[in-house]
């Protein structure tokens, strides 16, 4: 059986810093940093998707982690065809006006330059053996297609050799006409299929296929609050999983694992404390099983 890590979409969450889940001389953003990669193997970077990080940003992650210590990167949200506000954008990229900008849209020597500052600023974690994979989450107009088939693959090459994991929200992809297919492109050209535990029953919703596509193997538990549509974040992923519900998961989860390399197990419940004692509950079933 591969490797299995857990860990959560993020560690400076404002409803966690609310928590005890940090000892009370934890307090700097170093300091947090330390603690969670005291606690955890795996941690995903969601701030990406909303901004480009800095190289130096970067740099000290990999610096205040362990060596064996994994980051998975969420791409920045232009380069999986969502929306993006242009104060977003490096100062120097900033197109004029205020609207939200698209890549279908947007001049094509402004997304190349987006796509190389973006990788650039992972070089620290690329260098340190940290980056384990970066997170392509595409929204609901992205439905399957062999244009859309192409993009993925392109974003594949301009990553590597860094894992591209895929996660979609167009149920096309996952429909039971088209499961196949989709498994059977990602797995031809060893994409990484992200499976998802969510709500169902919504336009975004995709079913809870467990799935490995290529060496590396991951699992994002999102939660099933009854706020999934609602605009305020809190209410969208304040899900606190039950043990008997991530007792369920963890052989589901074991199995996956024997047919990857590594597996990536990330909780994204984040609200208060939930993601993280989640994640300490799930990974001492794993342990067991």
């Amino acid at each position: 059986m591969g490797e299995i890590l857990v860990g959560t979409a993020g560690w400076t969450d404002p409803t966690l810093l609310a928590t005890d889940w940090y000892p009370p001389e934890v307090r700097t953003a170093e300091d947090r940093l330390r603690y969670y990669a005291t606690r955890f193997p795996l941690v995903e970077v969601d701030s990406t998707y909303y901004a480009s990080p800095a190289e130096n940003t970067a740099r000290l992650w990999a610096l205040r982690t362990p060596a064996d210590f994994t980051f998975t990167v969420k791409a920045f949200s232009l380069l999986t065809h969502h929306p993006t506000r242009p104060s977003a954008l490096p100062k120097d990229l900033r197109p004029e006006g205020s609207k939200n900008l698209y890549q279908r849209d947007a001049d094509p020597g402004l997304v190349e330059a987006v796509w190389e500052r973006f990788l650039s600023a992972l070089t620290p974690l690329l260098d340190a053996g940290k980056l384990g994979g970066l997170l392509f989450q595409f929204p609901q107009w992205f439905p399957i297609g062999r244009r859309n088939k192409q993009y993925l693959l392109e974003c594949q090459r301009r990553c590597a050799p860094v894992p591209v994991c895929v996660e979609f929200r167009n149920h096309t992809w996952m429909s039971a006409d088209n499961q196949r297919e989709t498994l059977d492109f990602l797995t031809d050209n060893a994409l990484p299929y992200v499976c998802v535990d969510m709500p169902q029953g919504y336009p975004n919703s995709i079913p809870p296929v467990l799935a490995a596509t290529a060496g590396l193997a991951v699992v994002r538990f999102h939660g099933h609050s009854e706020g999934w549509t609602s605009g305020n974040v809190q209410e969208r992923f304040g899900y606190h999983y039950s043990g008997p519900e991530l007792a369920e998961w963890a052989p589901r989860i074991t199995d996956l694992a024997q047919r990857a390399d590594r597996t990536h197990v990330v909780m994204n419940n984040c609200y208060a404390d939930y993601a993280h004692t989640n994640a300490q509950q799930l990974a001492h079933l794993l342990v067991g099983d």
